[in-house]
């Protein structure tokens, strides 16, 4: 997976934006064009922070599912996807909870979104969901079926969840990639917010040799100087929200100071400034 060439950057920082309560989720508030403008919004926001791309999740429609959502979900997702395509210019991907990457493969396909995030793509994880299998039989079929270039990110060993067994983390980023063909991997702490240590970003980074490694929770302006070392980028939400609290909406002074300090991390790029990299993030 070229970085460069997807997010002009080598080592790019993904912003996230969680979606309100879809249609069919038990806290939906029965009006979709809320869910649109908030999502808006949040999106403006990162862009105008500077992140190199951003994520959609719908990420407040707890509990989720461990299969596939219902399709009421996959068509508000497809629209807002397109809407913030059509809003901010950074590539965009898509996550539908909590593991149906065959949903996410087509929403991107469809609207031309470069990237999706898939939680379990190989293995077996124990979750609030119950058991959740990987699912990369089926969803590298179906992109080739679809003649589909969207990119594939897959956690390992995702938070929220434990494996069946002890799989060394250095055998399962092996198998994510060589055997269930990831474009690259994913590794978060044990729950939302929670980092990783740099000791297994390194030991992920040796396994994963040529395809990239992301940060995928827990990254604060405090910590990315630290994590960046051993990490191609990383996908952050929690940190850019006000106050830091998850349920916030996305502070576009906590997007810009969390990239500034990519920025001045060992293996960041300096690009000329926030503003600058920010300047063209949301169309006109």
């Amino acid at each position: 997976m070229d970085f460069k060439q997807i997010f002009q950057t080598s080592n790019p920082i993904i912003g996230v934006v969680h979606l309100l309560p879809l249609p069919s989720s038990p806290r939906w508030g029965g009006n979709l064009k809320t869910v649109i403008d908030r999502a808006e919004r949040e999106a403006a926001a990162l862009a105008a922070g500077g992140v190199d791309g951003m994520i959609v999740e719908n990420f407040f429609d707890s509990p989720f599912t461990n299969g596939q959502v219902d399709p009421v979900v996959v068509s508000a997702m497809t629209v807002i996807v397109e809407r913030l395509m059509g809003l901010v210019t950074v590539p965009i991907g898509v996550n539908v909870l909590r593991n149906d990457a065959r949903s996410s493969l087509a929403i991107a396909s469809c609207v031309g979104a470069k990237f999706i995030r898939v939680n379990v793509l190989t293995g077996v994880m124990a979750t609030d969901q119950g058991l959740i299998e990987g699912c990369a039989h089926d969803l590298m079929r179906y992109r080739r079926e679809l003649g589909s270039e969207v990119q594939i990110l897959a956690d390992v060993l995702v938070k929220h969840a434990y494996p069946l067994g002890s799989p060394s983390l250095s055998l399962t980023v092996r198998e994510t990639l060589e055997r269930g063909l990831a474009d690259g991997v994913i590794l978060s702490g044990i729950a939302t917010g929670i980092p990783p240590s740099l000791e297994d970003l390194e030991v992920a980074q040796r396994a994963a040799g040529s395809k990239p490694v992301l940060i995928g929770s827990g990254a604060t302006w405090e910590n990315i100087p630290h994590l960046m070392k051993a990490a191609d980028g990383a996908i952050v939400s929690s940190s850019l929200k006000r106050h830091g609290q998850i349920h916030e909406p996305i502070d576009p002074i906590r997007v810009s100071q969390f990239v500034e300090a990519v920025q001045a991390s060992p293996t960041g790029e300096t690009p000329p400034s926030v503003n600058s990299r920010a300047l063209n993030k949301v169309r006109s």
